[in-house]
């Protein structure tokens, strides 16, 4: 495909990589210090849940605005703001004196992270088109999967240093400097000329006009909880890394690990796929997958009920595999429900996963994360869920015959990572 679009600077992938990181670290770089801020504020590790439960409802809220936002007054503006709103939320919360406090700045933080995400998809959009947006969102999303493991070996290191104060002010430095690179490097993509105003009411009344679309529902729900099974052992990881296996901060790499190995893995199947099967087949695929995988999650916490390394933690690779198949090929039909609406579908579905993966931290982690059987009756719970809301769209589509993409191009438009 021919683009009119300028060269880009080679700054830009880096500055892009590092807003996609911003993300896992703020949720995983957290999970070895809750012991310490536990014993510090007196509060039990229920209660701790809820340091992620409100990071990603704020993020989820702010997910509907970011993008409407920088198209009334340009991306680079809400990425700048969002990353020093950030870095001041994050100084907060390392200065805080209470357990309240520590809650308000990590909702403040959430507000923010997701400017660079949201806003950062726009970028690339406005850059590059087809192919050559999938390869920078691909270099993109290389270092969005690796971040989820180092972040934990990186809060387990700075406890050492500052205790859990140390993982905030290390955030806080990250994203000052990032802020201070994409005021001198990065280059606004959205002139003036193409701006529109930020309207809240004719916003949500687009919104609002998703939901008369049939299909568009049990899309909509198949994307949403397609990444919530797996969620919900990473939501857990301090619980089952440290109540259920024994070990020390050091031991997150042992869930986290097999969770990106399987990602990454879906991935590369999910691009040797493209244009050689049908979107159903790829779909069907992974929900396979991931069934598999609750067997084997289902079985194993059944054969052993005290947790066995590195036999409990297996399925997760496969789980991964089977979330990275279904994803990309599901949140395009959803994209493609609505094909001047791209951007507010976007929106929206990143709202509806967040706000699940918020339940899924606050309420169903703290509950199912007392043992492993627990764990994989919920997972498995989610991902049926996911797969016969996937059945009802199959047969939707039969009966209105719904068009279907060709496969090539969906692949050559997968440029939305999760």
């Amino acid at each position: 495909m021919t683009t009119t679009h300028p060269p880009i600077r080679r700054s830009l992938p880096w500055l892009l990589a590092g807003l996609s990181m911003i993300g896992p670290f703020s949720i995983d770089a957290v999970f070895p210090a809750f012991p310490l801020i536990g014993t510090a504020f007196g509060v039990e590790p229920v209660a701790l849940q809820q340091l992620l439960s409100v990071y990603l409802i704020t993020y989820a809220a702010m997910s509907l605005f970011h993008g409407a936002i920088s198209d009334a007054i340009g991306r680079k503006p809400v990425i700048v703001a969002g990353m020093l709103g950030y870095a001041l939320a994050s100084a907060g919360a390392a200065l805080s004196v209470s357990f309240g406090m520590l809650l308000l700045c990590r909702g403040v933080q959430g507000a923010c992270a997701g400017a660079g995400l949201v806003v950062g998809r726009a970028v690339i959009r406005d850059s590059l088109e087809g192919e050559a947006a999938q390869r920078l969102m691909s270099r993109v999303m290389m270092i969005f999967s690796v971040a989820p493991v180092i972040a934990p070996m990186v809060g387990a290191q700075l406890l050492g240093l500052d205790g859990w104060h140390g993982i905030f002010w290390v955030l806080v430095g990250f994203t000052s400097l990032l802020a201070l690179l994409l005021v001198l490097l990065l280059e606004e993509t959205h002139p003036p000329q193409r701006r529109s105003r930020f309207a809240l009411k004719p916003l949500l009344a687009s919104y609002a006009s998703f939901g008369r679309d049939g299909p568009f529902w049990p899309l909509l729900v198949s994307v949403t909880v397609n990444f919530s099974g797996l969620f919900l052992y990473i939501a857990s990881a301090p619980r089952v890394v440290r109540g259920l296996l024994g070990l020390s901060a050091q031991g997150f790499p042992w869930l986290f690990i097999p969770v990106v190995a399987g990602l990454v893995g879906g991935a590369w199947i999910s691009g040797r796929l493209a244009g050689r099967r049908g979107v159903g087949f790829t779909v069907n695929l992974g929900y396979a997958v991931m069934l598999l995988a609750c067997v084997g999650h289902l079985a194993l916490a059944l054969a052993l009920p005290s947790p066995r390394l590195p036999w409990s933690m297996l399925p997760l690779v496969l789980h991964g595999v089977g979330v990275q198949l279904a994803f990309p090929t599901l949140t395009l039909l959803l994209l493609d429900r609505f094909p001047h609406q791209r951007g507010g579908v976007s929106s929206v579905q990143a709202f509806a996963s967040l706000l699940l993966c918020s339940v899924v931290a606050g309420v169903f982690s703290p509950l199912l994360s007392v043992d492993m059987l627990h764990l994989a009756s919920g997972a498995s719970v989610v991902t049926v869920v996911g797969a016969l809301t996937w059945a009802i769209y199959l047969g939707m589509s039969r009966r209105r015959r719904v068009p279907q993409p060709r496969d090539i191009e969906l692949q050559a438009q997968i440029a939305e990572p999760r």
